[in-house]
């Protein structure tokens, strides 16, 4: 639904000042625009008499009448807070959102609390008849282009200076003549800093030059009514002019903060660090419900105790309980939870065996960890796991509420975190002298201890990859990392996955509108950032939390992956400096103009804190666009080959217990027939 410039800023100025009714919303329902005028004016009524009258946040920004929040994501719908690390706050104003198809806009509450938007932003902004291969931005397969002197679209850090990477397309699942543009990242965006957008020379299919909106204009002649936004635009004209971009030439410009480590991670370190003060040096309590051996590994089920800080009984959902700081409060209620938890064990190793953290795959369950009896049987190591909730198969059934109205989306961000916290003390039941080994269940028939104390690392494949990086970031309980097929950034990974589907018919009968459902995907990523690899992978291999050390991770890609597109996985390593394994695939096999663009080749016997291993099963290059990739067009999924074939099990193996990358395909590429039979 394209706005008119007047009917936006008529529609903003009402809702700011809390004067009009029947200005926003569905037709004729004047009582829920009177109440989302009411609304903005409470929310306003919050802030400081200055920031409420000299920087006031935009309802809609009329840079981009196709839907309200465009361009995404933007610092009109911001305030100035000096009391956060950025220096703003996000403030979008109610009944802005899109809305599902009851009518119901997305409750952004909770999105509202951030200082800035996500690292994993997405960057969105329709230009009506824009021809993208005319226009000559850069795409998926040529990254590089990005960062060309002439590039159409530049994608600036303010404040480095500093032009970033990126690729760009047109949403391959809208109606053509109604696709937004889409611009990802090929990196994760600087926490806590200021990037600006500039689109200049965007032609159209017939080769014309696309005019400026009518409301960009008016800011170029500097008058960008209704709201005072002369100083944004003059610093980003500023911003521009040095590195040689001049106003006259844009087509469009706006500027966007990202969100700060505090506001991303801020409230799972803080449950995190409130659970082990209670904690101490010691165990949570847990008991052993069923023990089980088949040959040389050993089953074991239980439960353990952890802070709970959800409300209710922390089930599907639940959400925290905020305190008066907006941290979460344990529940004064139910204040534990009884966690269950799966392990297979060697029933009698010659000595005591490393353990590993198992994160699950895509709303699985911590059966899963059966996957590495393998392991034990060979007397190598013990597996743990425990549902990721929040992604998990008891979420399931709520999930299907969420897709229909995204104003739950709260309800997995919560337990997601609760989920993260859950592993860390699942691995200080591995670690403790007092935890696991203590009860007879973890030991030999000669009362010898199973598992090694201290001695245990992460393991997470797909989804368990996703959020590994997260749960890894935050962890004293280990030191080493293998993400299987791994990535970052749901709201990329999503539209581009063939799990994808299953769940998209419910969203897309909520959310009609084409445009509308990539901005909610967009709002969701300010939440999923809490509980995924989006918000904690810049302090995963580098730059780590406070009394957290650095992490080694290898991350393994399957080309052409149907599940976690590529792209995913390596914009993960490039965030995390992730050096490859060279020459990661056989010339020919990638779609890119250069592979692996902006990820350093490994040198021989060099040690890296973080490695990315591709393997190559045959499977056709991915899709170039936001679509998901099929057979038979796109060959057989790789996603699960890696448990076939020995030579992975072998690299992560060695480097789980030793930190070493093992190049087991001797300076090849890393090929294997294991789906060809």
């Amino acid at each position: 639904m394209r706005r008119t410039v007047l009917a936006t800023v008529v529609t903003a100025w009402c809702l700011l000042a809390a004067a009009c009714s029947g200005s926003s919303g569905s037709a004729g329902d004047d009582s829920a625009d009177t109440t989302a005028a009411s609304q903005a004016s409470t929310t306003m009524g919050t802030l400081a008499p200055d920031d409420a009258v000299m920087n006031e946040p935009l309802f809609c920004d009329p840079l981009d009448e196709r839907s309200c929040l465009l361009p995404w994501p933007n610092n009109g719908f911001t305030i100035a807070d000096p009391t956060s690390p950025t220096g703003r706050r996000v403030m979008m104003l109610p009944e802005a959102t899109p809305r599902n198809a009851a009518g119901t806009a997305i409750d952004v509450t909770d999105q509202n609390r951030a200082d800035g938007f996500s690292p994993m932003s997405s960057i969105l902004v329709d230009v009506p008849g824009l021809d993208v291969g005319r226009t000559g931005i850069a795409p998926s397969t040529d990254i590089g282009a990005s960062l060309a002197d002439n590039a159409p679209l530049v994608l600036l850090d303010a404040n480095t200076g500093e032009r970033v990477a990126y690729w760009a397309e047109l949403d391959a699942a809208a109606p053509v003549g109604d696709q937004v543009l889409i611009v990802h990242p090929a990196s994760s965006l600087a926490e806590g800093h200021r990037f600006v957008v500039a689109l200049r020379n965007m032609f159209d299919a017939q080769g014309q030059a696309i005019d400026r909106t009518t409301a960009f204009q008016a800011a170029l002649d500097g008058d960008p009514e209704p709201l005072d936004r002369i100083p944004a635009f003059e610093l980003m004209f500023a911003d521009l002019a040095a590195i040689d971009i001049s106003a006259d030439e844009l087509y469009l410009a706006w500027d966007f903060t990202v969100a700060s480590a505090e506001s991303l991670s801020g409230r799972l370190l803080h449950i995190r660090d409130d659970a082990y003060l209670s904690l101490g040096d010691g165990a949570p309590a847990f008991t052993i419900a069923s023990s089980s051996d088949h040959g040389p590994v050993r089953t074991l089920n239980g439960t353990y105790e952890v802070p709970n800080y959800l409300s209710g009984d922390g089930g599907p959902g639940s959400r925290f309980q905020l305190g008066p700081d907006g941290l979460p409060v344990r529940n004064a209620t139910t204040p534990s939870l009884q966690v269950p938890f799966t392990c297979v064990v060697p029933t009698d190793p010659s000595a005591p065996v490393p353990a590993i953290v198992y994160g699950h795959g895509l709303m699985g369950s911590q059966a899963e960890v059966g996957a590495l009896s393998f392991a034990a049987a060979q007397g190598l190591a013990a597996a743990c796991a425990t549902d990721e909730i929040g992604m998990s198969a008891a979420d399931v059934p709520h999930l299907a509420e969420v897709l229909a109205d995204l104003s739950l989306f709260p309800d997995q961000a919560d337990r997601m975190q609760q989920g993260l916290l859950n592993q860390q003390f699942l691995g200080r039941l591995l670690n403790a002298a007092d935890g696991f080994v203590a009860a007879p269940e973890f030991r030999t028939a000669d009362d010898e201890p199973i598992i090694a104390i201290g001695d245990t690392q992460f393991v997470g494949n797909s989804q368990g990859g996703i959020l590994g990086g997260a749960a890894s970031a935050i962890s004293t309980e280990w030191s080493r990392a293998v993400l299987g097929v791994p990535g970052i950034g749901y709201s990329l990974l999503l539209p581009r996955s063939s799990d994808w589907p299953q769940f998209q018919a419910a969203f897309d009968s909520a959310y009609t509108d084409p445009a509308e459902r990539l901005v909610a995907l967009q709002l969701a990523q300010m939440l999923w950032d809490r509980g995924e690899n989006a918000g904690y992978a810049q302090h995963l291999t580098t730059d780590p939390y406070p009394g957290i050390e650095a992490k080694q991770v290898l991350l393994i890609e399957a080309f052409g992956d149907h599940q976690v597109a590529n792209v995913s996985t390596e914009v993960l390593a490039r965030t995390i400096d992730a050096l490859i394994d060279p020459p990661g695939l056989s010339a020919g096999r990638s779609a890119d103009v250069e592979p692996f663009w902006g990820i350093t080749p490994q040198a021989a016997d060099t040690p890296a804190h973080a490695v990315l291993a591709v393997w190559d099963y045959g499977t056709p290059h991915p899709p170039t666009v936001n679509l998901p990739p099929s057979s038979p067009e796109y060959g057989d999924d790789p996603h699960g080959a890696g448990s076939l074939e020995p030579r992975v099990l072998q690299q992560a193996l060695v480097f789980l217990l030793t930190g070493q990358f093992l190049d087991v395909c001797e300076a090849l590429a890393c090929t294997s027939a294991v789906l060809s039979g």
